[in-house]
């Protein structure tokens, strides 16, 4: 049987769109009208902490966006926005990003936590994504069949050029992007080891794919809160090194996009 089960439904168009979507909400009341300027990139942040951090130390002006709140940051001119507080997965995140590219923005940077697979990577090591491993679902609704699918390059260049500028040390390698957490097998994790895979989590894929089939630029950067490398799992979520990880990712995301 063929993933998805329509064989080649990624070539059709969709029954609606994100901006039917939107327009429908508007015009039953659900859906303010905001004398807000799109942001010309958005920083999406899965982690509750780090939006929390945003909030409270960056001046913003908060704008509704359907499935999450916007939040502009006023030191960029409101060119760079930070959603977040939505959940977390592949589907959530495809939303999110397909609504905001409905209301215009064309740059997103993706900023969140992974599981490590490689020996010589430690918790709280920020990964730069090279290309995501297509193991979750949403990619295929948007993508002809193949293993991988690439974020930009232009914008994984400028990130890098930023965490370089900030001094920020980093790798960069793929990711394994699944969704369900609680099936990474040990075969699994045995295979992408050897395959050179730096990190596993549960979105990136899905946001490249939506990204490339909407022509829209999509970068992304873990910090790696948990590791599998041992075939022992290591748990530190809520370590200083994590949090400290995930606000150097997101700085440089900002100066990213707010610099493009």
């Amino acid at each position: 049987m063929p993933f998805p089960n329509f064989e080649g439904k990624h070539a059709h168009d969709a029954f609606f769109s994100p901006q039917d979507f939107l327009a429908h909400l508007r015009t039953s009341g659900r859906l303010p009208e905001q004398a807000v300027t799109t942001p010309a990139g958005v920083v999406v942040c899965y982690q509750p902490s780090l939006l929390r951090h945003v909030v409270e130390t960056e001046r913003t002006e908060p704008w509704t966006a359907s499935a999450c709140t916007v939040h502009l940051l006023e030191r960029t001119g409101d060119r760079v926005g930070v959603a977040g507080g939505f959940g977390i997965g592949a589907p959530l995140a495809a939303i999110v990003v397909e609504e905001l590219i409905a209301f215009g923005v064309r740059e997103f940077v993706t900023v969140g936590t992974a599981g490590g697979l490689q020996p010589a990577h430690r918790v709280g090591d920020v990964v730069v994504c090279s290309r995501a491993v297509r193991d979750e679902g949403v990619s295929h609704h948007y993508l002809a069949p193949a293993p991988t699918v690439l974020p930009s390059p232009p914008l994984t260049t400028r990130l890098k050029d930023a965490l370089e500028r900030a001094a920020v040390p980093f790798h960069e390698g793929p990711t394994w992007t699944i969704d369900t957490p609680y099936r990474e097998t040990v075969e699994e994790v045995r295979h992408y080891q050897r395959e050179g895979v730096a990190t596993v989590e549960m979105e990136a894929a899905a946001v490249f794919a939506v990204a490339e089939h909407r022509g829209v630029a999509a970068a992304a950067a873990f910090a790696i809160s948990d590791s599998l490398a041992d075939l022992v799992w290591d748990p530190q979520f809520e370590t200083p090194a994590v949090r400290d990880a995930l606000h150097r990712a997101y700085r440089a995301a900002v100066e990213t996009l707010a610099t493009g």
